[in-house]
């Protein structure tokens, strides 16, 4: 029963981790209290869940639509709705990000299965991006909110697959602002030439790294994770030895509301193309795609 749960706090900024329950065996209370608990400390973690693949995305539909990957080929797990990766001496994606970012409607929140891992090394890290927004100076704050910015698949070798959302967002169900832009998956500040992007991106995503914003995790087998992708970025620590095997399951369909409106549209080279012209190339590709997909309609 839920009210036999055990939470504690893990830091400051956000995180906890929550004993006493079996999530194979959740009531509709049970995930409205997870839901709740959520809203309330930005990731979960659950340890010493015993959970099959079946029963990890059963639980994973409590939350929404999750993501397909019907083309997927994982390493042990052949299951549509699950991402698996299996990685020895190191590798994994160890930049900041927050998932799927790169679609119109990118993830509203991850659920990860952690099957194996090393005993030292292979941490992940988490941020809360609504107290970074928070502590910005009020000037900055405003400088964000009038801006949007173009992210990209790229790090999945698919650079064509391209989305604009704002710099600073609101969560849907708390109303509070969030920064959204990441190292990972962001390329440019749409309202901005390519130098003053290069500036304020290159200031907010290394701003979000401050370690008075996050919580780092050591993990142990079996551990179920749950994290609020509207409010979060994460981070793997690439620096074990050893095999680690996560299996995630992704809710999918966010809609992403901006805190305010652009103060500009999106600035592009004018004129003559020149050297220069090349770091406004990838932003006339994704303008033009979006008018030509309005004309469709």
């Amino acid at each position: 029963m839920a009210t036999d749960w055990q939470v504690k706090r893990l830091a400051g900024a956000l995180g906890a981790e929550v004993s006493g329950t079996d999530l194979t065996t959740t009531s509709g209370s049970d995930i409205q209290l997870i839901k709740a608990l959520l809203l309330e400390h930005k990731v979960l973690f659950f340890p010493g869940q015993t959970i099959s693949p079946s029963q990890h995305v059963e639980f994973g539909h409590n939350f929404g639509e999750l993501e397909d990957h019907p083309n997927l080929k994982n390493p042990f797990t052949d299951h549509p709705y699950i991402f698996e990766l299996a990685a020895t001496q190191g590798g994994v994606a160890d930049e900041w990000h927050t998932d799927i970012t790169f679609q119109d409607q990118p993830s509203i929140m991850s659920i990860l299965h952690m099957v194996k891992c090393p005993e030292v090394g292979g941490d992940t890290m988490w941020t809360n991006l609504e107290q970074a927004f928070d502590e910005l100076s009020t000037p900055m704050q405003q400088l964000c909110e009038g801006t949007t910015a173009l992210h990209d698949a790229a790090p999945h070798s698919r650079p064509d697959i391209m989305a604009i959302h704002p710099v600073v967002r609101l969560h849907p169900e708390t109303g509070r602002k969030s920064l959204y832009v990441n190292e990972h998956f962001t390329r440019r500040i749409v309202e901005m030439n390519v130098t003053e992007s290069d500036a304020v991106l290159g200031y907010l995503t290394g701003w979000v790294k401050n370690p008075r914003f996050t919580v780092r995790y050591h993990w142990t087998p079996g551990t179920i994770a749950i994290w609020d992708n509207r409010c979060t970025q994460h981070f793997v620590l690439n620096d074990f030895e050893g095999e680690r095997v996560i299996q995630r399951v992704t809710v999918m369909g966010d809609q992403v509301e901006a805190a305010a409106r652009p103060v500009a549209q999106p600035w592009v080279r004018e004129g003559r193309k020149s050297a220069t012209s090349r770091y406004d190339r990838q932003m006339r590709q994704y303008l033009r795609s979006r008018d030509q997909e309005a004309v469709d309609v």
